[in-house]
């Protein structure tokens, strides 16, 4: 009886000892035991030996060195972040610094490359502040730039390098009539003179005008943007969501010299208006109606006792001027308003070409952006509380206003 009991051990053991090596040991033995046959001492003793040679454990070495570990994935680059990467690695190379020989290679201004004939669009008050300039490119080769043309009315200017066409990364000059406030504005340039560096925001506002130093009318239909801008921007290239050119910086709004949040740019479509002009004759010649005005707020409402709510009050028209040959009236008295005389009396402006005009900006940027020298324009006025329809042939703006 104890023999087999021992049998029955040993045979428990090599069937565990053997599972994990031989299945067709496991069958062997289970088949033995079944047919009843009795295995000898010896037999029992050989398999005890056999068992314990089966699960005895392989050494392992003290110490054995791991598998190394796999490298950890890169970050991950989110959408946006990636949409400014491909918009920089594509523009950037158009992108150029403004330089004078006196200033040592600093950046007096930005610009970029329009064309494969080397044409550089940048700002009038970058190519004007140096009567040589240099350019200095995305490979860091500076080269002699010519200027062919200035417009102070938009504050915008043309140069030229003599740069082969396969060496040159031009820009993609997009639209400007289509911007939305709140879409993605992207600006490249030189702050400060640190090289195409970028920066990013919105557009803010459309159709704002500007003041002149030079002059008592205004640069028209800018696009506001809180990206930022400072000294050195001034000439490049403000940026859609595709990297194509919606404007070009010009201006801040700021009371420190430095960017506050309130940048400026000439829209592209004003470049796209104005640049084969400055290219084909040096100057480009804006279209004049010969008027000045107030806005009409409330408060003139008021004082005034007009009959409308919105619009343009004439108050004066210039002698000789496309709206003194139309027959249009300025004011004939003046009435305060928030302590500020305003001249009454004359035509109101309450449309141009059927577009309704709400401030005298709408006037500004509506000759800056639809019309040229020559054009005809069909202003709708209030005259003594009738509707009339003045027809008006644009001039020439006079170079000394």
């Amino acid at each position: 009886m104890r023999n087999k009991l021992l049998i029955v051990l040993v045979l428990g053991v090599l069937v565990l000892s053997l599972a994990a090596c031989d299945p067709r040991a496991i069958a062997t033995l289970v088949s033995e035991r079944a047919s009843g046959e009795t295995a000898s001492s010896d037999a029992t003793a050989a398999a005890e030996a056999a068992a314990i040679v089966e699960v005895t454990p392989q050494p392992v070495s003290v110490g054995q060195a791991a598998e190394p570990a796999a490298p950890a994935p890169a970050p991950a680059v989110d959408v946006e972040e990636q949409l400014v990467i491909d918009v920089y690695a594509t523009v950037g190379p158009a992108v150029v610094c403004i330089t004078a020989p006196q200033r040592f290679g600093t950046c007096i201004g930005s610009g970029f490359i329009i064309d494969g004939e080397g044409h550089i669009v940048t700002n009038n008050h970058v190519a004007v502040a140096a009567d040589e300039l240099l350019v200095t490119l995305a490979d860091e080769r500076t080269v002699a730039a010519e200027v062919v043309g200035t417009d102070p009315g938009t504050d915008l200017a043309v140069l030229d390098i003599d740069v082969p066409a396969d060496e040159l990364a031009i820009a993609q000059l997009g639209d400007s009539a289509t911007l939305q406030v709140g879409q993605r504005a992207i600006a490249i340039g030189n702050p400060f003179g640190l090289e195409r560096t970028i920066t990013t925001g919105v557009v803010s506002s459309l159709g704002r005008t500007m003041s002149r130093d030079d002059s008592d009318f205004q640069i028209a239909e800018l696009i506001q943007t809180d990206a930022a801008i400072n000294p050195g921007n001034s000439g490049g290239p403000l940026l859609d969501s595709q990297g194509r050119v919606i404007g070009v910086n010009s201006a801040i709004f700021s009371t420190t010299g430095t960017n506050s949040g309130v940048g400026f740019a000439i829209p592209v479509d004003m470049v796209k208006k104005v640049v084969p002009e400055l290219i084909d004759n040096g100057s480009y010649r804006h279209p004049w109606l010969g008027i000045t005005g107030a806005s009409i707020t409330p408060e003139v409402v008021e004082a005034a006792d007009l009959p409308v709510e919105n619009g343009v009050l004439i108050s004066t028209v210039e002698p000789g001027s496309p709206a003194d040959d139309a027959g249009l009236r300025g004011g004939t008295r003046q009435v305060v308003v928030s302590g500020l005389p305003i001249t009454t009396g004359g035509d109101i402006i309450v449309a141009i070409d059927g577009v309704q005009v709400k401030r005298f900006d709408d006037v500004v940027n509506y000759l800056a952006s639809s019309t040229s020298v020559g054009d005809q324009v069909t202003l709708t006025i209030i005259r003594g509380g009738d509707e009339l329809a003045i027809d008006v042939t644009l001039k020439e703006r006079p170079g000394d206003l």
